[in-house]
């Protein structure tokens, strides 16, 4: 595969680093984001919520990459609400980083990708694809929001030689991770939701979404866009 110039937004730790830290050894240049300063090679701190800062952040990974051909949106939130319990403030936070901060990186990011005939991924989930119990609803709806503009946009975009993707994950397990928080407060009950939730009874592995990525932005891929690829090890209905 040709090498690739990327910003992987939300990669300072969890899945967004797994996936930067193994675009680079593959030998991708790679510009790595988070909110958080931090003294990284490569590394540009900033918040993907605002639009302001966004242009920054992607005007500074383009003169570090000189050229831009893939942007990986990863950022994301979720929180915990009882049904009808969800405040205003809540519902912001929730759009902010589910939502706008793919918005207004795919934005500001643009032109760029439409002079490279890149690519955009979004990292979204299970739960803006249809109803997961459970699942905060703030969260699922912003992540909905997101699959439905990728899904409209993609006919924009392909017209201009640049293809966005979804990728929805299933249970994640890895360090820090939400369920990996949940087993340490109570494995018993984890292993029971998964044993009755999920088809192949295992939690998927960031490796799960690299191959994913990987193959996205290959050569392989390109006649694929506005697709959703759902990575659930068979939860759900909506494949």
């Amino acid at each position: 595969m040709k090498k690739k110039k990327i910003i992987v937004t939300g990669s300072s730790r969890g899945l967004g680093f797994y996936i930067a830290n193994n675009l680079l050894k593959e030998g991708h240049q790679v510009v790595l984001n988070g909110r958080r300063k931090a003294k990284k090679k490569n590394y540009i701190g900033g918040d993907f919520s605002k639009p302001k800062s966004s242009k920054k952040i992607i005007e500074k990974s383009f003169k570090i990459l000189k050229g831009l051909d893939v942007l990986i949106c990863n950022i994301g939130e979720s929180k915990s609400s009882l049904p009808n319990k969800e405040t205003y403030e809540e519902w912001k936070k929730m759009f902010d980083q589910n939502f706008y901060t793919a918005i207004n990186a795919i934005e500001a990011s643009k032109k760029y990708l439409i002079k490279s005939k890149g690519s955009i991924i979004c990292i979204s989930s299970i739960c803006g694809n249809e109803l997961v119990k459970g699942a905060p609803i703030t969260y699922s709806v912003s992540k909905a929001a997101l699959n439905f503009y990728a899904k409209s946009i993609s006919h924009y975009l392909g017209q201009q030689g640049v293809k966005i993707n979804v990728i929805s994950p299933g249970n994640l397990m890895f360090k820090n991770s939400v369920w990996y928080k949940k087993i340490k407060k109570n494995k018993n009950k984890v292993d029971k939701i998964i044993q009755s939730n999920v088809p192949l009874k295992s939690f998927g592995m960031p490796d799960d979404i690299y191959n994913m990525i990987d193959y996205l932005i290959s050569d392989k891929a390109k006649f694929i866009n506005g697709s959703n690829f759902v990575i659930d090890g068979g939860q759900t209905i909506k494949n």
